[in-house]
C-alpha cells in the first residue's frame, strides 16, 4: 500500500463522478489523492478565450479543469492531501504509468470524446486489466449507499486477487460483502437417465468449492460480514443484477475460462458495460504469492 489514489479527469460528467468517488475512498483509507489530466498534443485544441488561454490555451484550460476537480474533491474529503498534475502524451499510457505508484486508479466510464451510446469508453477498456493495480470505473455520481460490496470469484488467481481487494474495501467501508460464485449447468444428454441426482451432486460440489475458496479470507477478515451467493447461472447476469443493490462490484481481470494471452476476460469486460455501480477490475501479480 502506497497511501495514494490516482484519478484521471477530463472534465466530463463520468470523470467528475470518478473524482468524487476517489476522494471519498481516499478519505476512508487516510490516503492522498492525485488528480491527473492528460493532454494529447495531437488532439484538436479547444477554442478558449481569456488572456491566460490566449498565451497558452492547453495549460490554461487544464489548470481550470484541475482546479475545478480539486474543488469537487475537497468538498467530499476536506482532510486529505490533494494534488493535481498535467501530463502530456497518450491518455492510457500516461495513466498506466501513474498507476504504478498508486494503490488504485479511478476513471470515469466515458470521457468527453466518447460516443453518447457507449457505456464504457476506450480509456476505461484500455486501463482495466492493464494498469499496475486495481482500476475502478465510475459511471455516475453515487446517489444511494447500499452498504454492500459484491465480489465475483471462480477460483482463478485473478479472482483471488479480486476477493482480497473486495474484503479490504468492505472492511474500510463497514459494508457487507456479497461473494458471488456463479457456475453453469453442464448440458445433459437427451438420453440421460436419473440426471436430477447428478445435478444435485454437482451443486453440492460447487457449493463446497466456493466455501473452501472463501475460507482463508473469512479468517483474515473476521470483522467483515459475508453473504455467500452460490448460483447456477451466467456470472455476467448474476453480477449485473447484484450491482443494482451494491456500492461496488469487484472482479478479476480474467477468469478460469479465459485465454492465457487475454488481459481482460469476457466476464469482466461484460460487467464493465452492464453494471449499475462502480466496478473494480483487479489483476493478479505473480509476485504477490
Amino acid at each position: 500500500m502506497t497511501g495514494l489514489i490516482v484519478v484521471g479527469t477530463d472534465g466530463s460528467a463520468p470523470a467528475t463522478a470518478a473524482v468524487e468517488w476517489a476522494a471519498e475512498d481516499a478519505a476512508r483509507d487516510g490516503a492522498a489523492l492525485k488528480i491527473v489530466h492528460v493532454h494529447e498534443p495531437w488532439s484538436t485544441l479547444l477554442s478558449l478565450s481569456g488572456s491566460e488561454e490566449e498565451n497558452d490555451p492547453v495549460t490554461g484550460y487544464a489548470d481550470r479543469l484541475l482546479a475545478t476537480a480539486a474543488q469537487r474533491a475537497r468538498a467530499r474529503a476536506s482532510d486529505i492531501e490533494i494534488t493535481t498534475a498535467l501530463a502530456t502524451g497518450a491518455v492510457v499510457e500516461r495513466l498506466r504509468s501513474e498507476s504504478e505508484r498508486a494503490d488504485a486508479l479511478v476513471v470515469g466510464s466515458r470521457g468527453v470524446g466518447g460516443f453518447a451510446g457507449l457505456v464504457l469508453g476506450s480509456v476505461g477498456l484500455g486501463l482495466a486489466g492493464h494498469a499496475a493495480g486495481p482500476v475502478v470505473v465510475v459511471r455516475a455520481p453515487v446517489s444511494t449507499v447500499h452498504g454492500v460490496v459484491v465480489a465475483g470469484f471462480d477460483g482463478s488467481e485473478h479472482s483471488q486477487a479480486a476477493l482480497e481487494y473486495a474484503f479490504s474495501r468492505a472492511r474500510q467501508r463497514g459494508s457487507r460483502l456479497r461473494a458471488v460464485y456463479a457456475w453453469q449447468m453442464p448440458m445433459p444428454s437427451p438420453y440421460a437417465l436419473g440426471y436430477s441426482p447428478v445435478l444435485e451432486g454437482t451443486f453440492a460440489d460447487e457449493a463446497e468449492t466456493a466455501r473452501r475458496l472463501l475460507a482463508p479470507y473469512r479468517e483474515r477478515y473476521p470483522d467483515v460480514v459475508v453473504e455467500e451467493s452460490i448460483v447456477c447461472d451466467h456470472p455476467v447476469r448474476v453480477l449485473s443484477d447484484a450491482s443494482r443493490q451494491a456500492d461496488l462490484v469487484v472482479v478479476g481481470s480474467r477468469g478460469l475460462g479465459g485465454f492465457a494471452s487475454a488481459v481482460l476476460g469476457s466476464v469482466s469486460h461484460a460487467v464493465l458495460h452492464r453494471a449499475h455501480c462502480p466496478v473494480a477490475v483487479v489483476r493478479h501479480h505473480p509476485d504477490e504469492r
